[in-house]
């Protein structure tokens, strides 16, 4: 199977974005595949949730401008088969400078092309801004799919219903005619309340087979993974959390080959 780009987004932030970013990467790349964690959100949680420094000039903001490349910006993380392009506080301006430039739409597109090219990882999953800015539009228009996590609250599908409309966009005008939501992950489950349940219930309404079987749970380990610089499944095995990501991996795995298989 060619390399795949996945892109990991919602504008509103608290869903468990970067959380399911950082797991899915971690989760794939224990079940044999290459992956490679391109972290385009200033706020570079999905770097130091994988236990690498935030070091200056290590992010993508120069090759995104036209200056070195990205393959000079891949990272080995602790994890076997996961690498990762970290993410920095210079990213912030990337939104204004690319603006001014032009193809300013198509930068992570054309910067990504070299690693793909290379044959170096099968899956490439950005973790994009909590935000519909420039950054997360080059994500959209670099991706083969969109997966978006959502919060079990009710405002949730206000964030999706926004993200469909700008993929719509964006195919429509010939930016990115192959992309396709991947999925929907419903995050911070909690089955004992009856929020929880009513809302994943509308969700699957409205959204039908897009929506991920696998649901991540709300637990106090996943919470802390991240300040440990470890994904769930190295810091607690046993957690739920752990068995569900390791699940969605399997899922975001089945879906991407029958993707593949409906091309051929």
């Amino acid at each position: 199977m060619p390399t795949k780009v996945i892109a990991v987004a919602n504008q509103k932030g608290g869903v468990g974005k970067t959380t399911t970013a950082v797991n899915l990467a971690a989760c794939i790349a224990a079940m044999g595949k290459k992956v490679l964690l391109f972290d385009l959100d200033p706020q570079a949680n999905a770097t130091s949730g994988v236990g690498v420094e935030k070091t200056e000039g290590g992010s993508a903001y120069k090759p995104l401008l036209g200056e070195g490349t990205l393959l000079e910006k891949v990272q080995k993380t602790a994890y076997k088969g996961l690498d990762i392009i970290p993410g920095e506080v210079d990213l912030c301006a990337v939104d204004i400078e690319l603006a001014r430039t032009e193809n300013y739409l198509l930068r992570v597109s054309q910067a990504l092309k070299p690693v793909i090219d290379s044959g170096r990882f099968d899956i490439i999953l950005l973790d994009c801004p909590p935000s519909l800015g420039i950054l997360t539009m080059n994500a959209f228009a670099a991706a083969d799919g969109l997966l978006v996590p959502l919060q079990c609250e009710y405002f949730a599908l206000e964030g999706i219903s926004m993200v469909n409309r700008i993929l719509t966009q964006l195919r429509d005008n010939g930016v990115n005619a192959r992309l396709e939501l991947l999925g929907v992950v419903m995050t911070m489950y909690d089955g004992r309340t009856k929020l929880a349940q009513t809302v994943v219930s509308e969700v699957r309404e409205h959204f039908g087979d897009k929506v991920f079987e696998t649901m991540i749970p709300r637990t106090t380990k996943l919470a802390e993974a991240p300040s440990f610089g470890k994904p769930i499944i190295y810091y607690d095995k046993y957690n739920p959390a752990s068995a569900a990501y390791e699940l969605l991996a399997q899922e975001v795995a089945e879906r991407l080959q029958a993707g593949e298989r409906a091309t051929e």
